[in-house]
């Protein structure tokens, strides 16, 4: 199931796909998935980027975990309509990957800043990665990201992993329209020292 277009192509037609389906990614593509995300950028050779494979029932376990951790933490948001939409939502997600990083606090040389840029960095090589073979991705910091419950739970102790999200992976549940993109030049200017 991969995407035949050049590299360039490729990065630059990825869009998030938040309505998803079976099949998601084979094992070995999974693997090629998650291979892409040991190449971010690491300074200091830290290995930061953690991930969880959530799929099967498992996926409807965290959505009963997290749908119960929301609504004890007294977040007034999650009304029955948006917990019917979210296990709506997540029934049809095949794949979960659950991100969160390693704090290393004994490199005075890489700050957590550069920790947390990496596993950004390793979320989006993933991301690009599942568009290149085929597949849909969305990075949702919904379902309890913020609450220690939920980041214990799957085992991201908060003292000392930063819990980021999840990533829900799968084949796109209907067309993906072509997003519409800023221009460059926007958000760019050039700077040049000057003469003293």
């Amino acid at each position: 199931m991969t995407v035949t277009a050049t590299p360039i192509d490729a990065l630059t037609t990825r869009r998030s796909v938040k309505f998803l389906r079976a099949p998601a990614p084979r094992e070995d593509e999974l693997e090629q998935i998650l291979r892409t995300a040991v190449c971010a950028p690491d300074h200091g050779a830290l290995r930061p980027w953690r991930f969880a494979v959530i799929r099967g029932a498992a996926i409807g376990r965290l959505a009963d975990l997290a749908i119960d951790a929301v609504k004890r933490s007294g977040d007034r948001r999650m009304t029955p309509e948006k917990e019917k939409s979210t296990r709506a939502w997540l029934a049809g997600v095949p794949l979960i990957l659950a991100l969160a990083y390693k704090i290393d606090h004994d490199n005075p040389k890489v700050p957590e800043q550069e920790q947390m840029l990496s596993t950004g960095a390793a979320v989006m090589n993933m991301m690009n990665a599942i568009h290149m073979l085929g597949y849909g991705a969305f990075w949702s910091t919904g379902l309890g990201t913020y609450l220690e419950d939920v980041q214990i739970a799957l085992g991201f102790d908060p003292l000392e992993y930063r819990f980021l999200g999840y990533l829900a992976v799968g084949t796109p549940a209907c067309d993906v329209p072509k997003a519409q993109r800023p221009e460059p030049a926007a958000f760019v200017r050039e700077w040049t020292q000057a003469a003293g």
